[in-house]
């Protein structure tokens, strides 16, 4: 699993991005949250190829 931040993310379009620790952005929709998610939220995730590029999937919330 990879981690990261959430750093944008649309509740009522379904969608946003995570900054991953190691410096890439993973697109990120609703369909693959496990826990919901807001901005600013550390949480990690595993990668799929997408339609348009990589997505994150299986996106967890990392409890502090």
């Amino acid at each position: 699993m990879k981690t990261g931040t959430v750093k944008f993310f649309n509740t009522e379009k379904g969608f946003g991005f995570i900054k991953a620790d190691n410096g890439d952005e993973v697109f990120v929709h609703i369909s693959g949250l496990v826990d919901q998610i807001k901005q600013h939220d550390k949480v990690e995730f595993e990668e799929k190829e997408g339609k348009k590029g990589v997505n994150a999937v299986n996106v967890r919330l990392i409890q502090s």
